[in-house]
């Protein structure tokens, strides 16, 4: 749809703004954003990205930082010579990515608690019988006997300690009350 004639203005040059800081602050915002909040609050802008892994004691080439040699070439001592190594002025990085490396890793799989309750009604009520599992009710899913099999070794691998408290605590019922025949 045309625009009505006369209601477009003219842009006009901005002589008060500063380009240099302008397309500087976009270059930075379009910059990508370093995840690794460590390497993060260590970078300079003012720099470029080899400088700024050299000072952190970090590689830009992985391939030029531990080079290959050669087996069928022969280096002569005159030709090996050992480059100057890039000084390190922010050697934390390096410390401080190592030491979050070290830590142990965090256990993320665990299992929703429907299935948890799951498992736990269908192992009270039937035991090891998975064909009877399979027909019960609350088997809304309508998984197969191989499938709840599954499923219940799936907790048993997950939660050792809590199925093995679970079972204790079924054979302590199966004693202390007779079942109706």
């Amino acid at each position: 749809m045309p625009k009505a004639k006369g209601k477009t203005r003219r842009q006009k040059f901005g002589y008060n703004v500063n380009r240099k800081r302008l397309n500087r602050n976009a270059r930075r915002k379009a910059a990508p954003r370093i995840e690794c909040s460590h390497i993060r609050h260590a970078w300079d802008h003012t720099k470029s990205v080899r400088q700024n892994l050299a000072e952190m004691g970090l590689a830009m080439d992985p391939n030029k930082a531990v080079p290959l040699r050669k087996k069928k070439v022969k280096a002569m001592e005159v030709d090996t010579e050992e480059r100057p190594r890039d000084l390190v002025r922010k050697p934390y990085v390096v410390n401080d990515l190592e030491a979050e490396a070290s830590l142990p890793e965090k256990k993320g799989n665990t299992l929703s608690r429907d299935l948890i309750d799951y498992v736990r009604y269908m192992v009270e009520n039937h035991g090891e019988d998975y064909k009877a599992m399979a027909r019960d009710e609350k088997n809304y899913y309508q998984d197969t006997p191989k499938q709840i099999r599954n499923k219940i070794n799936v907790y048993k691998r997950f939660y050792p300690t809590e199925w093995q408290a679970f079972i204790d605590s079924l054979q302590t019922k199966l004693w202390s009350c007779p079942r109706k025949s």
